[in-house]
């Protein structure tokens, strides 16, 4: 029913599900779009530039500009960059791994997503790691079912990441209204703890994982989370409602 909160958490209507999902179609559409775009050569201001113009011009906006002063329609992260890069005037090399992240708000609703994308041909290593990311998030994503609990999800990432770091500082979070509502979603935590999932729940799971330790900092410009070895990073970001079918990806 509208307006349940167990734990603070909201359960969405079929109404409120069909607006999120309408914020993250276009969210979805814009990230393949940016995805046909990222070569070598290509600044990741360009790609803010073009992001900014695509909500833009489809009655959107970029819901994290302004959000606690952060200035840019995306975060975009570069090769040992975990999360909240500022996009600038760098340009992207052959090999690099740039992680695109943004959220739309359409109408009122907002919706999360986050890709990590090879520049051109990439190494070994950055690709098993790009992969390894991709199926951490999708592992999750699986395991977010009612019944289930958030620290399911973790235990399954922990999993399916292998041999690399999960980032444990920076998690998933529910979504709606605001850009980050309850329940926190750790990465990082045992099968069993956590916040139990509800039919109606909306998340985001997005998973960070890092070559080498997952150990980060905050580095000089106050948002740039880096790897502390200087290891890359990749991360795959979807949100995500809870039914009784199943989870449903809100973001594709």
């Amino acid at each position: 029913m509208r307006g349940q909160r167990p734990q603070g958490i909201a359960i969405r209507s079929r109404e409120e599900l069909a607006g999120i999902r309408r914020a993250g179609r276009l969210a979805g559409r814009l990230r393949r779009r940016l995805g046909t775009l990222v070569k070598p050569g290509v600044t990741t201001m360009e790609l803010n530039r073009i992001a900014e113009r695509y909500m833009r011009e489809h009655g959107a906006r970029a819901a994290q500009q302004g959000y606690h002063g952060y200035p840019y329609a995306i975060c975009a992260a570069v090769n040992d960059c975990v999360c909240h890069g500022m996009p600038d005037g760098r340009r992207l090399a052959e090999g690099d791994l740039v992680t695109l992240d943004f959220v739309v708000e359409l109408d009122g609703w907002m919706a999360d997503t986050a890709w990590t994308y090879a520049v051109g041909r990439v190494s070994e290593s950055a690709d098993r790691l790009r992969r390894a990311a991709y199926r951490a998030t999708m592992n999750g994503i699986a395991a977010a079912a009612p019944g289930k609990r958030t620290g399911d999800i973790a235990a399954v990432i922990r999993e399916a990441a292998g041999p690399c770091g999960v980032v444990a500082e920076f998690g998933g979070h529910g979504i709606g209204r605001e850009m980050h509502e309850p329940p926190e979603v750790a990465h990082v935590g045992e099968a069993g703890e956590g916040a139990l999932l509800r039919a109606g729940m909306v998340l985001t799971i997005e998973p960070m994982l890092t070559e080498g330790s997952p150990e980060v900092y905050i580095a000089e410009d106050g948002w740039s989370v880096m790897t502390a070895e200087g290891g890359l990073a990749a991360q795959f970001e979807h949100t995500v409602a809870v039914t009784s079918e199943g989870p449903l990806i809100l973001t594709m």
